[in-house]
């Protein structure tokens, strides 16, 4: 077996085993579980009863979390003429074209978190498909990154909107906040995320929709939650 470290056991020892815990016990119990020396990030694993090898059954969208993620995003835009200006003006730390899709392809350049463009861009970006895909960076309409909005966009992205989408073994994995935000800021990116994909349900979807959920710190263990308590 692995070994462990000491905060790691401390922490498991405040968990019950094999206890689900209503999502308000499982908040609190996370921010204690959270014993690194750095403000550790708290993320969210919802496994869902869906085949994301089909289409119909895709599960994917953006939302803004109400107490964003404690990170600032780092935002590239793609624009050209008067968006240019506009997002520049919203926040957005990297905007251009061509240039900056060529330093990207040539020197493999990744500072940033959130990729928008403008749909006149999208021939620009479209060769950069194989690089931004893998790291979930490409923008899409339906996560709200291909926009004629782009200063719309960079705000939301500053103020804490997040992607989710499903991973090939069917689970969506977002950060909902840092262990300092404590439970109550946690809670209400908690409901604000769960209820989205709740929302998202294809109706291609059949039986159970939330299988599990987990939430875990950084450094600290996963602590399971009742599903039943989501309302899926």
């Amino acid at each position: 077996m692995a070994k462990v470290g000491k905060k790691y056991s401390d922490s498991v020892k405040l968990l019950e085993k094999n206890k689900m815990y209503d999502p308000a016990e499982a908040l609190a119990l996370v921010c204690q579980t959270s014993k690194a020396k750095f403000d550790e990030t708290i993320e969210i694993h919802i496994r869902l009863g869906v085949d994301s090898r089909h289409a119909d059954q895709q599960v994917r969208g953006a939302v803004v979390l109400p107490n964003g993620t404690g990170k600032t995003a780092r935002v590239l835009v793609f624009a050209k003429g008067d968006n240019i200006a506009k997002a520049q003006e919203a926040g957005a730390d990297y905007v251009g074209g061509v240039e900056l899709a060529e330093k990207i392809q040539k020197e493999n350049w990744f500072d940033f978190d959130v990729v928008i463009a403008s749909p006149d861009m999208m021939g620009t970006i479209g060769r950069l498909g194989k690089v931004l895909g893998p790291k979930g960076l490409m923008p899409s309409p339906k996560a709200g990154t291909v926009t004629p909005d782009v200063a719309r966009a960079v705000r939301e992205a500053k103020a804490g909107k997040i992607e989710y989408r499903l991973d090939k073994t069917n689970i969506i994995h977002c950060p909902i906040g840092k262990a300092s935000f404590g439970a109550e800021k946690l809670q209400a990116n908690f409901d604000t995320l769960v209820g989205a994909v709740i929302k998202a349900k294809p109706a291609a979807a059949k039986g159970q929709y939330i299988k599990s959920c987990v939430i875990a710190s950084t450094m600290g263990p996963g602590i399971k939650i009742n599903q039943s308590k989501l309302g899926n």
